[in-house]
């Protein structure tokens, strides 16, 4: 019994020998097949989208700093998202239209006792964030909008955060004048920081060294929105030009435009500066004039006008030294509180500004006050940092 028992298993196991061998062969045989099928098959058709790409042959559309108008390339290399606060909401329509890339769906609201309530209602992780808004009038309130939006998207696992601030408040706040004061500018950069912030791109900082409250890991690009203003008094055909800046900090900005009109359309500009001693701020006690402005149109050039008095008293000083015209440029319109009616009752010709900030209803009605879009700036800085390419192009003397 127990042979035949052993002689059963052996045949049986024979059996199921042949029957794998027999599998393996087939499933070989089978490969075999699959493997001469694919490599006899034709390759696959080039993608529509490739073969309708236009080559470079000079029919892309190319804005003024040489980069690609749309979205075209921007998400190439990894998605770029666009979200805005409260603070310039047109503004930041504009750049989503000239990049070709619709806005981010965010809510930043109010709950019932006054506290900024952020809610993002998109995927952002993994993704490239940037964040439009100027902490202008209410300051506090858009700066804790910005802060807290930069806190969500990093909790929110974001790959990078840029903080697009095309007005940075506090600015002005940048060193100790006096003993037991703060140095704003840069308690709000470590804020930024703090709260995880990658990069910022701001525009006509109102010091340049503000750059240097960011650490090394923050890269801060300070875009000059006078290439906005050049471009505009440059057509207006001006009479022996003087570029003339408020006070002697803003010289640099000054000689940097007047070295644009001379550069952009040839136009033979001189520089002035007025010296001013003030008893407090936003009072002159007397001002002095530097340079010749007789029989001159004058471009006055500073970063910011706020309540208008300075500007309005140095434009009155320049006609008493003979200027012909006085047009005044800024980067920053604030129009506080009486701004809109002093430079309506002013000798100035016309105030010119970006839309770095909203104007109010009374700056909107003045015949006097032109606001300028600085959108297609910002975009383009936008472009090229996504895409990783150089800023320089962005600044007059190629120095980023």
């Amino acid at each position: 019994a127990g042979g035949s028992d052993g002689g059963a298993a052996d045949a049986s196991s024979a059996a199921m020998r042949a029957a794998v061998l027999g599998g393996g062969v087939a499933l070989a045989s089978a490969l075999t097949l699959w493997s001469t099928a694919s490599s006899e098959a034709p390759p696959p058709a080039a993608p529509a989208a490739a073969a309708a790409a236009p080559d470079d042959d000079g029919k892309k559309k190319k804005n003024k700093w040489g980069g690609e108008d749309g979205n075209r390339g921007l998400q190439k290399r990894r998605p770029l998202l666009l979200f805005s606060g409260n603070a310039n909401v047109e503004l930041s329509k504009e750049i989503s239209r000239e990049l070709g890339v619709n806005l981010g769906n965010i809510t930043v609201s109010r709950f019932a006792d006054g506290e900024v309530n952020v809610m993002v209602h998109e995927n952002v992780r993994g993704k490239d964030v940037y964040i439009i808004q100027p902490t202008s009038p209410p300051v506090n309130e858009h700066l804790m909008e910005l802060l807290l939006m930069i806190s969500t998207m990093r909790r929110a696992s974001a790959r990078r955060i840029t903080a697009v601030i095309p007005y940075y408040g506090y600015a002005r706040q940048d060193r100790k004048m006096t003993a037991r004061v703060p140095i704003s500018a840069a308690d709000v950069a470590r804020l930024l920081e703090a709260l995880g912030v990658d990069r910022v791109i701001a525009v006509d900082l109102h010091c340049g060294q503000i750059q240097g409250f960011f650490g090394p890991r923050v890269p801060v690009d300070n875009l000059d929105a006078g290439m906005v203003g050049v471009d505009y008094f440059g057509d207006k055909g001006l009479y022996r030009p003087v570029v003339v800046s408020p006070d002697a900090g803003g010289v640099y900005r000054a000689k940097k435009f007047r070295d644009g009109l001379t550069m952009a359309y040839k136009e033979d500009a001189d520089l002035a500066m007025i010296i001013k001693q003030r008893k407090g701020a936003g009072t002159i006690s007397s001002m002095d004039l530097v340079g010749s402005v007789d029989d001159s149109d004058i471009i006055i050039v500073d970063d910011m006008i706020d309540t208008a008095g300075t500007l309005c008293t140095a434009a009155d000083e320049l006609r008493n030294h003979g200027a012909r015209r006085v047009f005044a440029f800024a980067s920053h319109g604030l129009f506080s509180g009486p701004a809109s009616s002093r430079i309506a009752k002013s000798c100035l010709e016309e105030v010119v500004v970006v839309n770095t900030v909203p104007l109010d209803s009374a700056a909107r009605v003045n015949s006097k006050i032109k606001q300028l879009s600085v959108a297609p700036l910002l975009a383009e800085a936008i472009r090229r940092v996504h895409t990783k390419k150089s800023v320089s192009a962005l600044f007059p003397s190629g120095n980023k």
